[in-house]
């Protein structure tokens, strides 16, 4: 469905990305697993079209992607960016209908948004409220939610879980796993790779711009070097 071959970002004289290729196929969650600054936001910005790369393909089913965000988007790929980035002056409906901004279809838009209310019950009750008097995770499913309501094929899926407590965490990793049910394709970057190697059927282990470790989830999360680098334990 997504591929990327020989991406190479730089931010100034920084290589940021060296060279990177994965690979997303059709209903999987792939996740991209390493520690702060590895290039995994980055990586992502490039595909979404946020950054631009110096060298590199990127291709969705079979087609070299456009540079510009907004045709990304109208292709079926959206971002759930990093720190949420919900519109905080305007109410929980306002952001969901934000997210269908490029879209003319009322009637699928409106199923859409019961379908939103039905992953995350909590938006619906708060569905008047500013979006920047919720919770953090309030916000995280606002924007998770916002995402959704472009009707993507592909959500790229930036730190979910990121300044959430533990019982927060647990939820939205069940909800990624719902959207998954909803034949979505998700590709996450996340650095509890606990959690992120738990739900994906894919992973890859990013290091300072470049994948050291890609395979199968379940047998990254059996590697006594990964547990000992980033889950703190070696068994």
């Amino acid at each position: 469905m997504l591929r990327v071959k020989n991406l190479n970002v730089y931010y100034g004289g920084i290589h940021a990305l060296r060279g990177i290729n994965i690979e997303v196929q059709e209903g999987q969650i792939v996740s991209i697993i390493g520690s702060n600054g590895a290039g995994k936001s980055t990586l992502l910005n490039a595909i979404s079209g946020m950054v631009k790369p110096k060298e590199g393909i990127i291709t969705y089913k079979g087609k070299e992607l456009p540079k510009t965000p907004h045709k990304i988007v109208d292709l079926g790929i959206c971002q759930v960016p990093e720190g949420r980035l919900i519109f905080a002056n305007l109410t929980v409906k306002d952001n969901l209908m934000m997210g269908a901004y490029l879209r003319n279809d009322k009637k699928k838009i409106n199923e859409d948004l019961e379908k939103v209310y039905q992953l995350f019950p909590r938006l619906q009750e708060r569905i008047n409220q500013m979006a920047g008097t919720l919770s953090g995770g309030e916000q995280q499913m606002l924007a998770m939610g916002r995402g959704l309501m472009g009707n993507p094929d592909l959500i790229l899926l930036d730190e979910p879980s990121l300044g959430l407590a533990p019982l927060l965490v647990k939820t939205i990793f069940e909800i990624i796993e719902d959207i998954k049910k909803m034949n979505k394709t998700i590709l996450l970057v996340e650095q509890n790779a606990y959690k992120a190697l738990s739900v994906a059927d894919t992973a890859y282990v990013l290091e300072q711009g470049i994948i050291k470790k890609e395979g199968d989830a379940q047998e990254i999360l059996q590697d006594k070097s990964i547990l000992e680098a980033y889950l703190g334990k070696t068994h």
